[in-house]
């Protein structure tokens, strides 16, 4: 000790100081954990998958006149338990021609999440853009193996922005909510 009492400068491998009063100290990593919004994958899973492909092998000689493609999605999510959530993507590809059908998927992908400590005002966002966000890759790949195993170009579908779908679609429930409003004035 120095003479004044005060422990001296160490190089690090001394005692660690101990923080003045009234200093917030972090919490443990299991203090931390037990109060920050968590969002757990659980599972994930095909829940329905059907290809058709009715004019092969043709089909596979050429796309044909005028080839078209068809995609649509949406997303679904319902309650599963305490905290857990069941996120599920239904997808539809049509893929056709001038000389008929090509091929068609109808894919419906799912995943199980836990979701603890997020704000009640955020589950919603939550369950339509991020769990649909991180089961997306995995259905695209889904898609991709498919229209190859049917001897097509594996179709890699371009991400997809959910949180501007989200935003669409809250945007046209507000609407339809203000149309019947409106009607009667």
């Amino acid at each position: 000790m120095a003479k004044d009492d005060k422990p001296k400068k160490t190089n690090g491998d001394g005692p660690a100081e101990q923080p003045p009063q009234g200093v917030d100290v972090p919490l443990s990593g299991e203090a931390k954990a037990a109060t920050e919004a968590q969002l757990t994958v659980l599972a994930q899973y095909i829940k329905d998958l059907s290809y058709e492909s009715p004019s092969a092998p043709a089909s596979l000689q050429g796309p044909g006149q005028n080839p078209q493609l068809k995609v649509g999605i949406n997303v679904n999510a319902v309650p599963r338990g305490d905290d857990v959530y069941e996120v599920v993507l239904n997808l539809e590809v049509h893929a056709k021609s001038d000389s008929g059908v090509i091929y068609n998927v109808e894919l419906i992908y799912g995943g199980l999440f836990r979701l603890l400590n997020i704000p009640q005002h955020l589950i919603q966002p939550v369950l339509f853009v991020d769990c649909p966000t991180l089961l997306f890759p995995f259905m695209r790949r889904v898609l991709a193996d498919i229209s190859r195993d049917g001897g097509f170009p594996p179709l890699m579908l371009d991400p997809i922005d959910f949180g501007r779908l989200y935003a669409q679609n809250l945007a046209k429930a507000q609407q339809a909510q203000q149309a019947p409003s409106q009607a009667k004035n």
